[in-house]
């Protein structure tokens, strides 16, 4: 029976009765709110993706006599994209990360006649939509929000992006737009929102919204950055995909395959608060935003701002294929041609694979480059397959190995292995060279990048290079009672510092002044706790990646469970 939890939650004390399920009850709550005989503007302020007609119609009962839309003061279909299409580019997948925000795509004089109308009315006035608070922040001020995987789900299901009619586009078309343009704007109006929230309203499961007080979400985001926490994990197919997850995570037998895990990116990611009987879900990325200090430490807030610099993924391909062959751009590149602040430096940490699998990691000796790029060209034109074993290295690989990848490095996992990435968090970024010959689940063949990898390749990452600098450097940093801590990476390019802890008694770990974000690689279960009492203790089971915020400073694990008294282990990753 598999142990790991889907469904991680936060437990957040002291607010039990601050939160309510379905439209009915929200309804009741917001009415309260509303003064008799004077006027009432209510706004209801909306992450793009949320479903404003569900919400209206979830709300006719309080039976407002005045109805704004406010994606109505934005700009329309070609003039939208228009204004943004220098961050979309022509690229099938890459755009450019938006400087812009939502005023900048609001039209002034639509913005200025709809304050004179709502001025002049009277009665009960519901202002809603994406941007709302850019008109008014009214009397009672909701934001209602959703997760970005829920956003993804509902794009399959032909939700087309903010303000223009694409739902029949494809998937990643709409992706793209969300990523690189959207989410962005949606992000910067959110936290300078923050102080008019009155409410906040889940939207992540249809006709099923729970409203929390302001008061409470805000405590919920204060106490989750002040112990050991979970996110909500997702899990997708993929044309490569493997059958491992299925077991050890619990998932649907009956799919075919499941290639990705997100069960540890904040920016993806979700987060479940439970008030009382009801739990809500909120986007984890509001933790970053609303405690970066208490959650990424003083000196990971200085470099990095409020973002969470660090990223564990699962990919399985156990029973399934190779990924597709793939280099990531270097520092300056993605600087200079997609607006990121840093790249993705990552490391493959070797969960499981079958006997006999490989990694391919890094050029071969003395390849001649012209020749590699002319063979890689005539593949993607679909004249000759690439004969990738010519060219890049192959490793064999065993469970725990820890294999760096610093960014320009060529690489990808074989079948049968099942990878636990270790990352830097611009995982969107991938440059492939070589897809096997594939289609993805679309029936397309899968996007190819070699223009944009041929430009960030580092030809000098050569065999024996790679063999003394990226093949599972162990080194041991200290010995105790009962444990060994080794130092597994990384490439000294990369930020990102891991550390392995094999441990049959309790370990004393500190949080090095930066966030930690660590997965129990051996064993049935952990606990993870305080040694002065500051957190409850904290349960994990076997794969499952958690995040220890900065403001817990020490914490310790112990074997737990099934796991009394024998060896496991915990891979631990902050920023140097």
């Amino acid at each position: 029976m598999a142990r790991y939890d889907k469904h991680p939650e936060v437990n957040v004390k002291g607010y039990d009765h601050h939160a309510v399920a379905g439209y009915t009850a929200t309804a009741e709550v917001i009415k309260k709110d509303l003064k008799e005989g004077t006027k009432n503007v209510v706004v209801i302020d909306c992450y793009p993706g949320v479903d404003v007609a569900e919400v209206v119609k979830g709300l006719e009962s309080l039976a407002f006599d005045t109805v704004v839309y406010t994606d109505a003061c934005a700009l329309q279909e070609e003039a939208l994209t228009q204004a943004i299409n220098e961050y979309l580019t022509e690229d099938r997948v890459f755009g450019v990360l938006t400087t812009k925000n939502f005023k900048d795509i609001f039209v002034a004089e639509k913005v200025e006649a709809v304050r004179q109308m709502i001025e002049q009315a009277t009665g009960n006035i519901l202002v809603i939509g994406v941007g709302a608070g850019l008109i008014t922040t009214g009397n009672v001020y909701v934001y209602a929000d959703l997760a970005r995987w829920e956003i993804q789900l509902r794009y399959r299901k032909g939700m087309s992006n903010w303000n223009v009619s694409n739902g029949d586009a494809p998937i990643l078309t709409k992706y793209k737009r969300g990523f690189f343009i959207e989410w962005r704007m949606a992000d910067r109006h959110k936290m300078n929102h923050f102080q008019d929230f009155n409410y906040v309203l889940d939207t992540n499961v249809a006709n099923e919204p729970k409203l929390i007080t302001a008061e409470a979400f805000f405590e919920g985001l204060k106490q989750t950055a002040a112990r050991p926490f979970r996110v909500v994990p997702y899990f997708d197919p993929g044309v490569w995909g493997g059958q491992w997850m299925k077991d050890v995570c619990g998932l649907d037998k009956d799919r075919e395959n499941f290639a990705w895990s997100f069960d540890g990116v904040p920016e993806e990611n979700s987060l479940y608060l439970r008030f009382g009987d009801i739990r809500v879900e909120v986007p984890s990325i509001d933790v970053v935003f609303y405690q970066p200090v208490e959650l990424l430490g003083t000196r990971v807030h200085a470099r990095f701002g409020k973002e969470f610099p660090i990223r564990f993924d699962f990919l399985d391909t156990m029973g399934g294929q190779n990924l597709s062959l793939q280099v990531h751009p270097l520092t300056e590149y993605i600087q200079q041609t997609f607006g990121m602040h840093y790249t993705q430096d990552e490391s493959y940490y070797i969960l499981d694979c079958k006997e006999g699998s490989d990694v391919y990691l890094g050029l071969k000796e003395d390849i001649d480059k012209q020749a590699m790029m002319k063979d890689l060209y005539a593949a993607q034109r679909g004249e000759k397959s690439f004969d990738a074993e010519k060219y890049v290295n192959t490793f064999k690989a065993h469970k725990h190995d820890h294999f760096l990848i610093p960014a320009g490095t060529i690489h990808c996992s074989g079948s049968d292995t099942m990878v636990l990435e270790i990352s830097a968090t611009p995982y969107i970024f991938t440059f492939k060279l070589w897809d096997w010959d594939r289609l993805g689940l679309d029936g397309l063949p899968r996007p190819i990048h070699i223009e944009h990898g041929e430009k960030v390749i580092a030809w000098d990452r050569t065999t024996k290079w790679v063999e003394e600098n990226l093949v599972s450097p162990v080194q041991v940093v200290e010995e105790g009672q009962g444990y060994v801590e080794e130092r597994t990476g990384l490439d000294e390019r990369e930020f990102i510092e891991t550390r392995r802890h094999w441990f049959s008694e309790k370990v004393l770990h500190t949080t090095h002044n930066s966030v930690n974000v660590l997965n129990l690689v051996e064993g049935e279960g952990a606990i993870v706790e305080s040694p002065t009492g500051t957190f409850e203790p904290f349960v994990v089971h076997y794969a499952e990646t958690f995040i220890i915020p900065e403001a817990v400073k020490a914490y310790t694990i112990r074997p737990y469970g099934a796991s009394e008294g024998k060896k496991i282990a915990t891979i631990k990753a902050f920023v140097r």
